[in-house]
């Protein structure tokens, strides 16, 4: 795919609580010692080719140790990874309880262990027997201090904008157990293991919780403790690198994504042979899902659903288990990568819900947000709801699925109703039957899902990106020239976005250039200008290149001689200029601005000298006096 050309224009940055007690008590284990984490420097977008074409001219400040910047403290190997785990059980007059909580210190409030407790179990009609596993997500109360939150946002200038943490949400994923126990009163063992993690990353905590889940089943709270104090030795979530989880024995490897591997591509994992006796199990993704076994039931519609989905319009998934619901939810919201789908989605809602009130209401229209559920209740509750997808259970099938038809709202009186899209949306784009017949060809094959999901994940990407590339060279023409920069005068501001100069573009520089489908492209964008997708992915655009024109800024200033300039100017314009000269420091180091080191210890120069050259009075004060 060619990137357009920008000229001389710059480039932008490549897209990318008090605690209380639950229901029921909660006994907490003994907590342990454990090594801390670290932070990542400052980490600049080093010289690559971005959406507008043009080479980013910043390079990569020098990386520290991750391990240099924090004091090593208990726990915060643990808590880079996982707020807690918790272990929610069924009690016959409480109903469902938190049982445990790990580490005890970790801090839940009412409101967050009642919705842990809800979420973690299947609705009653599903009639999950045996172990299931599905994964929710839900507010965090505010006002609450994050752990390790600076060193986490460190760690998140790394990741691609679709797997960075949202500090209003946490993530459950759930492994729950439900058997025959005539021991029991009510005749069943019913318990899940739950880990709360701020983490997006589904594949990896899915494939953590098969490992130990069932033999904490076994062995109760001793096991979970050496669980947690195996993950408190773990290395923090760097970006980019191979890194090696201990787990009870195993080893896990894997690889989580920066915002500079090309999208689309995954580098390999390799298992390598173990020198003692650990087994070795390595990872192809952290976050992915299973694209294909998701879409499946449904896949005569996937293009539509993914403008569904890049409209931020409301959604609901309707099925037979938490299990479906979470994954066809978390696929969904994936179809639009590398975009990032910017309302909120509940891969699993209940009744229960906090925000089922705010998100029932027939009193306004139904808001921007993506939800799973499995309560026939719902069938009722969200009728008004403008698009709905009832799926059966999720199997991969031997034939080719019949097609299901889309099918009018009114139609859909129960969870019982047949499965199928209800919707009376009417797609902006023409039908791609390519994909459809490759896909169904697959099926006919017997093509691995695996192989189905790669394939399924490339037309996604390439329909995205066709899509997000007009809109990418656009907004880069917003910025400045670099000759518009001045060393003695403010950064000069970006351009403002016009939706008229814009749509003006696309007749020579659309999206025909890199995609062969026909369609209403320009209704398309209209209706994108005016979606919660577009307000977020424009506001980090705008962030990025304001920060990127602040960090150009200050490297003109350090390419000026500023000891002579200070010469020929009053004392007072000397101090004024030091001041700012400090600001300067600050701001860089507070918004995480994308200069080099180097850069930063000339400007600290530039200050030092000028301050030597100033009476001694004066030099006292300024030595001493910091910033705001």
């Amino acid at each position: 795919m060619v990137w357009p050309p920008l000229g001389a224009r710059l480039a932008p940055p490549t897209p990318s609580g008090s605690g209380g007690s639950g229901r029921g008590d909660a006994r907490h284990l003994t907590p342990h010692g454990g090594a801390g984490v670290g932070a990542m420097s400052r980490r600049e977008r080093g010289p690559e080719q971005g959406p507008g074409g043009a080479v980013l001219a910043a390079e990569d400040a020098e990386p520290e140790s991750p391990d240099q910047c924090l004091s090593l403290l208990p726990w915060n190997r643990f808590s880079a990874w996982l707020h807690c785990v918790c272990v929610v059980g069924f009690d016959l007059e409480l109903g469902q309880a938190v049982e445990v909580i790990y580490p005890p210190h970790s801090k839940l409030t009412d409101k967050e262990k009642t919705n842990i407790c809800y979420l973690s179990f299947p609705d009653s009609n599903s009639g999950c027997l045996g172990d299931t596993q599905f994964c929710f997500r839900f507010r965090r109360s505010p006002g609450r201090k994050v752990s390790l939150c600076c060193f986490l946002d460190q760690l998140d200038r790394d990741l691609p904008v679709y797997l960075k943490r949202d500090s209003a949400y946490y993530y459950g994923y759930v492994y729950f157990r439900q058997v025959r126990d005539k021991s029991l009163k009510r005749g069943y063992f019913q318990k899940s293991l739950v880990l709360i993690s701020k983490l997006p990353y589904v594949h990896l905590f899915r494939t953590m919780l098969k490992q130990i889940a069932p033999e904490y089943f076994e062995k109760s709270e001793a096991f979970l403790e050496a669980v947690c104090s195996d993950i408190d030795r773990w290395p923090p979530p760097v970006p980019g690198k191979v890194l090696q989880l201990p787990l009870m024995g195993l080893i896990m490897k894997l690889r989580i994504p920066t915002y500079r591997d090309k999208p689309g591509t995954t580098p390999i994992v390799q298992n390598m042979h173990q020198a003692d006796a650990q087994i070795s199990m390595a990872l192809p993704t952290v976050h992915e899902v299973d694209l294909f076994r998701c879409f499946c039931p449904v896949f005569f519609h996937i293009q539509m659903l993914w403008e569904l989905v890049l409209l931020g319009e409301p959604l609901v998934v309707m099925a037979p288990s938490p299990a479906e619901s979470s994954e066809t939810v978390l696929a969904l919201v994936s179809c639009i990568s590398p975009l990032k789908y910017c309302s909120d989605f509940r891969p699993y809602f209940t009744i229960h819900d906090s925000e089922f009130k705010e998100y029932t209401t027939r009193t306004q229209a139904p808001p921007s947000v993506i939800l799973g559920v499995t309560n026939p209740f719902f069938a009722k509750t969200l009728q008004h709801w403008p698009h709905i997808i009832r799926i059966g259970d999720i199997k991969l099938p031997g034939e080719v699925p019949k097609q299901v038809k889309v099918k009018k709202l009114k139609n859909l009186k129960t969870l019982d109703s047949k499965p199928g899209v209800y919707t009376s949306y009417k797609p902006y784009l023409n039908k791609d039957e390519e994909i459809v017949k490759q896909l169904q060809k697959g099926v006919q094959q017997k093509r691995p899902t695996e192989a189905q999901s790669v394939i399924l994940r490339r037309y996604f990407l390439e329909l995205t990106e066709s899509f997000i590339i007009p809109l990418e060279r656009y907004v880069a023409s917003l910025m400045p020239l670099q000759k518009c920069i001045s060393p003695w005068k403010s950064p000069p501001q970006l351009r403002q976005f016009s939706q008229d100069d814009f749509m003006k573009t696309l007749e020579k520089a659309g999206p025909q250039l890199t995609s062969g489908l026909k369609g209403d492209w320009i209704g398309l964008y209209r209706h994108f200008l005016k979606s919660p997708n577009f307000d977020g992915w424009f506001r980090s655009r705008q962030k990025e290149m304001t920060q990127k024109l602040e960090a150009l800024h200050l490297e003109a200033l350090c390419n000026e001689n500023l000891v002579f300039w200070s010469q020929k100017h009053t004392e007072v314009e000397t101090v004024d200029l030091v001041l700012k000269l400090k600001n300067k420091l600050l701001q860089a180091d507070r918004e995480h601005l994308p200069v080099k080191t180097d850069t930063l210890k000339k400007l600290q120069t530039h200050i030092n000298d000028i301050i030597l050259a100033l009476p001694d009075d004066l030099q006292d004060i300024l030595l001493k006096t910091g910033t705001t």
